[in-house]
């Protein structure tokens, strides 16, 4: 079988002066990327399923999609949404007695995405009351309410306006969480137990959902996006970005919030602590320069030699009688109704490659 698909999808921050974060600016040039996946099950039992992230179909300021295209020996293979967030998956399905083999390439194009928050813009996006509620409404995992609006509510005590709720949210995840090392993947974003428990440790599926839930807790509209780290980080970060076309371990989620006449405003305090444990020589000072310059710019912009795939909570993945997804970051199957350890592509198995595509 060999299917080919192809689908057309439809400012600047305050100068930072501290390098190793060079310019002011966001990057204004599209980069062009493709990402090849490839999925072949080690030890297939009755019939295997595979579902593996797409990058977003709605074209943005910074994001484009030009398409995928697929090939393997799956009796079954099409593109299916999730039906809530706008997630999509390449869906592929293979009978008892068949070693299953999948290679999706998907190419993307990509521009530096930073929003100016001096100054309010007339033009900026607005949301309605429907959308509004959508984006503050809690998951399975990130609760508005208890704890996390408690917690939520004493630090934005004083602030005024959405950027201000933001920026203080913002810096105390930078200050109180910290990357922990041995947590699995990214993390599953299980807020509430992290603030019961006080163990602020985690990875970007953790921090940057804490974030989310805290913002939306108080009535800030926020959004988890998750994607993959697709190139090298070009402004000195080694920890930021990848260093070889092996991508498959380079899963990493991003967030953005809400504010009235700006729109949605890029965030990450998960990467400013990443910066701390793993930018060399390694567990850096809060106040090294280094993190100063992360923390100033990943309050409103994102460098992104990143894959954006999807915005979406609880998925449930389609023809699958297993448990839903706290979300869709990695690829994921099954085989004889045995749902695969998507954080173990080498037994699962699959790898990923990404390379840049010179005009």
């Amino acid at each position: 079988m060999d299917r080919r698909v192809f689908l057309k999808s439809s400012a600047a921050v305050a100068a930072v002066s501290a390098l190793p974060w060079r310019g002011s600016l966001a990057a204004t040039e599209w980069r062009t990327y493709e990402v090849t996946t490839r999925v072949e099950l080690l030890k297939p039992q009755g019939i295997s399923r595979v579902w593996l992230p797409l990058p977003m179909i709605e074209d943005t300021s910074w994001q484009r999609s030009s398409g995928n295209q697929w090939s393997g020996n799956a009796a079954r293979a099409q593109i299916l949404p999730d039906g809530k967030y706008g997630a999509t998956m390449l869906y592929a399905e293979w009978p008892a007695g068949t070693t299953p083999v999948l290679e999706l390439t998907s190419r993307f194009a990509t521009r530096d995405y930073a929003v100016d928050l001096s100054r309010p813009r007339n033009d900026a996006e607005r949301l309605g009351a429907a959308e509004r509620k959508f984006f503050t409404a809690p998951t399975e995992l990130i609760p508005t309410d208890g704890i996390v609006r408690e917690t939520a509510t004493a630090v934005v005590k004083g602030a005024r306006g959405d950027v201000q709720k933001a920026r203080a949210l913002y810096e105390w995840v930078v200050e109180n969480t910290f990357r922990d090392p041995k947590v699995r993947g990214c993390g599953w974003g299980d807020i509430k137990s992290m603030l019961e428990t006080r163990n602020f440790g985690g990875k970007c599926g953790d921090l940057n959902a804490m974030f989310v839930g805290l913002a939306r807790s108080v009535g800030v509209p926020a959004r988890d996006v998750y994607g993959l780290r697709v190139a090298r980080s070009a402004h000195g970060y080694n920890s930021l970005g990848v260093g070889s076309p092996n991508v498959t371990r380079a899963q990493h989620c991003r967030a953005e919030f809400f504010a009235q006449g700006h729109g949605w405003v890029p965030v990450d305090p998960a990467d400013v602590r990443k910066v701390v444990l793993e930018e060399p020589p390694g567990k850096l000072a809060i106040d090294d320069p280094k993190v100063v310059a992360a923390r100033k710019r990943l309050f409103g912009s994102w460098e992104m030699n990143w894959l954006a795939y999807n915005m979406g909570h609880d998925i449930r993945l389609p023809n699958s009688s297993g448990p839903k997804l706290p979300y869709l970051m990695y690829p994921n199957g099954e085989t004889g109704g045995t749902r695969l350890d998507q954080l173990d592509p080498d037994a699962f198995k699959y790898t990923i490659a990404a390379s840049e595509i010179k005009a």
